[in-house]
């Protein structure tokens, strides 16, 4: 399946980066904000401390950055932060076609609504030409939950497969869109069942060359989350499928970014093993690989608070690196030997190794400033 698919710009006006998704491009992360913002986020030190935050994200591998916009007031405030930072904005659009039109009058660079709720064919066309004249891309967002209701009612009844149910609702929008010469769109399909996610997006594939956004709605809390996206998404990613992909988490963007890059890797993987070459170079990226051990009562070092506050700054490293984070000197350097660097406790020392060799002994409040200077020394 990979580079079936057609290439779309985003992006690429005023200060916006430019990002292309699809063909043999690399598969793009997005992640979504949490909150709802106010001008007041957009003023002195409030403004600082968002733009560093949203940069931070960038550096950590995002490539487009999705805000849900839930009225005209929501569309000024996305719309004046985007021309803040260069990392490209999606605006998140339902029931509204007019949010979606204001949006458009800012850099925001794609637009995201949804054929359930969004209105009738001429809302989508008006939206359709100001787009097409901005040059901006759209996605089809089909939701399990936000059907079209004949749709809704044929599943609900037996009569059409949830899977297909999706596809179909993606059909009816595209229609529209091929109506009105409008080829720069992506589509996503996205159930809370992994099984469903997966079906409807094999499906779409088998029969349409628009760019896929891929991932698994409402999938729950961490641990939840990122075992359902990872059950859908690896399977679908090490196939070739998939161009984007967001992992929906009832937790931080930031851990959103991290599980998608882990899952691109594992995916990069398989593919590799069953000899999907082309798909698994799509899948790469330069990433640091995070080593670390459970911890257990022989621990004299806190891996878990380590872990914690370094793990930003190593997603945000443009290297190919394994880092171990180990609790003690049974599990440290031996078990870990393969690391580029590592650090464990041992009594109450830290060690700190490479490829299994011990090259510093310090005491533990030392233990991020030696880990530093050795991790940029390396």
């Amino acid at each position: 399946m990979s580079g079936t698919t057609q290439v779309i710009r985003i992006g690429g006006f005023e200060h916006v980066k430019p990002v292309l998704i699809g063909g043999d491009h690399p598969v793009l992360i997005q992640t979504m904000w949490k909150d709802r913002l106010s001008f007041s986020d957009l003023e002195d030190k409030a403004a600082k401390v968002l733009i560093e935050r949203i940069d931070a994200l960038a550096a950590m591998g995002c490539g487009l950055l999705r805000f849900a916009v839930p009225d005209m007031e929501g569309a000024g405030i996305l719309g004046r932060l985007s021309s803040m930072v260069s990392l490209p904005f999606t605006a998140d659009i339902h029931f509204d076609y007019k949010i979606a039109l204001r949006c458009l009058d800012f850099p925001i660079a794609k637009i995201r609504i949804n054929p359930g709720n969004i209105g009738g064919t001429d809302k989508v066309r008006r939206v359709l030409e100001k787009a097409a004249d901005r040059g901006v891309p759209i996605r089809i967002g089909v939701n399990a939950g936000s059907l079209p209701l004949d749709l809704r009612q044929l599943v609900d009844s037996g009569g059409l497969d949830p899977a297909a149910a999706l596809v179909e609702a993606a059909e009816r929008e595209l229609a529209v869109f091929d109506q009105c010469g409008f080829t720069a769109v992506l589509v996503s399909m996205k159930a809370s069942s992994a099984a469903r996610t997966m079906e409807a997006n094999r499906l779409f594939a088998s029969r349409r060359d628009a760019p896929l956004h891929i991932g698994v709605t409402e999938a729950g809390p961490l641990i939840a989350g990122v075992v359902r996206n990872t059950t859908a998404l690896v399977p679908l990613l090490s196939e070739g499928m998939g161009d984007t992909i967001r992992i929906s988490l009832s937790d931080t963007p930031e851990n959103e970014v991290i599980a998608a890059k882990e899952i691109l890797a594992s995916a990069a993987e398989i593919a590799a093993a069953e000899g999907r070459e082309e798909a698994a170079r799509r899948l790469r990226q330069p990433a640091v690989t995070i080593i670390s051990c459970p911890r257990c009562g022989r621990h004299s070092f806190d891996t878990h608070a380590f872990t914690e506050r370094w793990m930003p700054r190593l997603y945000g490293m443009k290297k190919s690196l394994t880092l171990a984070i180990m609790g003690c000197a049974v599990n440290g350097p031996g078990e870990a030997r393969h690391a580029d660097l590592g650090i464990t406790g041992a009594g109450d020392k830290v060690l700190i190794f490479r490829h299994g060799k011990v090259i510093r002994t310090v005491d533990a409040e030392d233990a991020d400033t030696v880990f530093a200077e050795e991790l940029n020394g390396g």
